[in-house]
């Protein structure tokens, strides 16, 4: 283990739970985190929905302060020194991503997908079946939203923030761990967007508009939130993103990849649950056509490929993870 990784594992390390000074009185953290979540309110009704990964960040640095708001400004600004190199990593990856078909001009993949989906729907693709299904005809972002619809906008907007928000909680309480997840996180998002720039492909909306599906189908993302006036965040994440970076779905990879690495290290057996997240994920996706069957395999893939590439280079580096069957009770160190 090299110098700086010793370093973020030692258990005084800042952002262990006191973070370098006094643990708050239950008083204080309660109101810090009273004014912490006032002030995000605010933030959504006059400025909108956090989408970029610098927002994002900076909203968890404030919880992160409201949490432990009874340490130093030299720990709060540790999260700083510890952040900024894979805040850097995300935003190459996030502008590398809109630029993917551009870095390697290839053409783009509009029927590869629409086969192998169709196929699996006898002839018409599992998008058309969803909407026929649970869309009101005519099918549009005007039809009204129902129930189900603010669940599954929901959930497709927590792959925004559920890595980096797990990253925080691990942060606050178990570094080594932090550092094993950020390598994950990391990993499936430079993983995906080596496939994109290799591989640019149209999503079902995209091909519909364009004429190569012989059934329109249409992208419904935002409507569970329309009724809330949220419902145009995906417009402006369209505005950084790529509409041809769609193979593998990352919002289904990173979902898989969450679940996966929870039942993975946790021990209760409601830990499989968390199995339900990327398929709830996986079915909006198809439904809102924002990606194609094809795509959430391969996210799965890609997700099953870093777990197993991430592990294996830690225990070649002699990384023992806290699940590892070898540590016991007797091994670990007194508290």
């Amino acid at each position: 283990m090299d110098e700086s990784t010793r370093d973020l594992t030692r258990s005084d390390a800042p952002g262990s739970p006191v973070m370098g000074g006094r643990t708050p009185s239950w008083q204080r953290r309660a109101t810090a985190m009273v004014i912490f979540t006032g002030a995000f309110v605010l933030w959504l009704f006059f400025i909108g929905m956090p989408t970029d990964v610098v927002q994002i960040v900076a909203w968890l640095w404030v919880l992160t302060i409201a949490w432990n708001t009874g340490a130093g400004w030299q720990a709060h600004l540790t999260f700083l020194k510890d952040w900024w190199g894979p805040v850097a990593f995300l935003l190459v990856y996030l502008y590398s991503r809109g630029l993917a078909d551009e870095l390697i001009p290839l053409p783009v993949h509009v029927t590869e997908p629409i086969v192998f989906d169709e196929w699996l729907g006898g002839g018409t693709t599992p998008t058309r079946y969803f909407q026929d299904w649970l869309c009101e005809q005519p099918c549009s972002m005007a039809s009204p939203p129902q129930w189900y619809d603010v669940v599954f906008t929901t959930v497709y907007f927590t792959h925004f923030i559920a890595g980096l928000s797990i990253a925080v909680v691990l942060w606050l309480s178990m570094r080594s761990e932090w550092v094993r997840w950020m390598r994950r996180y990391l990993a499936i998002s430079f993983g995906a967007l080596v496939i994109y720039i290799l591989y640019p492909m149209a999503p079902p909306w995209m091909a519909s508009q364009d004429g190569y599906l012989s059934e329109e189908v249409v992208r419904l993302t935002g409507r569970g939130w329309s009724d809330m006036g949220l419902g145009g965040f995906h417009l402006v994440l369209a505005n950084v993103g790529n509409p041809v970076a769609a193979m593998p779905s990352l919002h289904a990879g990173l979902a898989a990849l969450i679940a996966f690495y929870g039942v993975q290290r946790l021990r209760s057996p409601w830990r499989w649950l968390l199995l339900a997240y990327p398929l709830v994920m996986s079915f909006a996706l198809v439904y809102y056509a924002e990606h194609y069957v094809i795509d959430i395999i391969a996210g799965f893939a890609l997700a099953g490929a870093v777990l197993l590439g991430c592990d294996a280079w830690e225990r070649r580096r002699g990384e023992r993870p806290r699940y590892s069957a070898s540590t016991s009770s007797s091994s670990r160190p007194p508290r």
